[in-house]
């Protein structure tokens, strides 16, 4: 049996966001499964750079259906977890059972993998305050406010937590992720 790896997330998620560490990861080996608040076809979105433009655009993207509810998720079951960006991780980080599975990770010092506006998820409780941190640039002051030191950078790893800005900083940001997996949670 495949180690199992968790992406949480929800409607108006990165395409990209969810679909690379998706993709990547079960190329290394690992089972992943992608936990929403309910079961259901997801619609993602995709978040673009136009010039003119102060922030990105949003689009629609892909669907997927999730593989399962949060509420279902027994975390002790995953050597690790993605938290993708994109406006879902807005409302997923108000959800209890989100926390709940956060939580545990972290508690454990099991990989985190966030990206962009993932982060606003891990920030809620705590989780954390006295870590370093990218995000969405936009984020710096909510990061700073969580009690978390903002890094500007695309592969930024803090023990077993590995964060990146945005999905242009995937190639180093994955490949980061998947150096700390394979030491600490290695496809069996």
């Amino acid at each position: 049996m495949a180690a199992k790896i968790l992406i949480v997330t929800g409607d108006a998620a990165e395409s990209l966001e969810v679909f690379y560490p998706y993709q990547r990861l079960r190329e290394e080996g690992y089972e992943v499964h992608i936990a929403a608040p309910s079961r259901k076809r997801l619609q993602f979105v995709v978040h673009d750079f136009v010039d003119g433009f102060d922030t990105y655009t949003e689009k629609p993207g892909y669907t997927w259906e999730a593989d399962l509810a949060v509420a279902e998720v027994d975390p002790a079951d995953y050597v690790a977890l993605v938290l993708p960006g994109g406006r879902a991780p807005e409302y997923l980080r108000n959800d209890a059972e989100v926390q709940r599975v956060v939580r545990h990770f972290f508690e454990l010092d099991k990989p985190v993998a966030q990206l962009c506006h993932g982060p606003l998820i891990s920030l809620v409780g705590g989780t954390l305050a006295g870590r370093r941190t990218a995000a969405y640039p936009a984020l710096e002051p909510d990061v700073v406010a969580g009690g978390a030191g903002y890094v500007d950078g695309e592969a930024v790893v803090d023990g077993v937590l590995v964060s990146g800005r945005a999905w242009p900083d995937h190639p180093g940001w994955m490949k980061a992720f998947v150096e700390v997996l394979r030491d600490k949670a290695p496809v069996e």
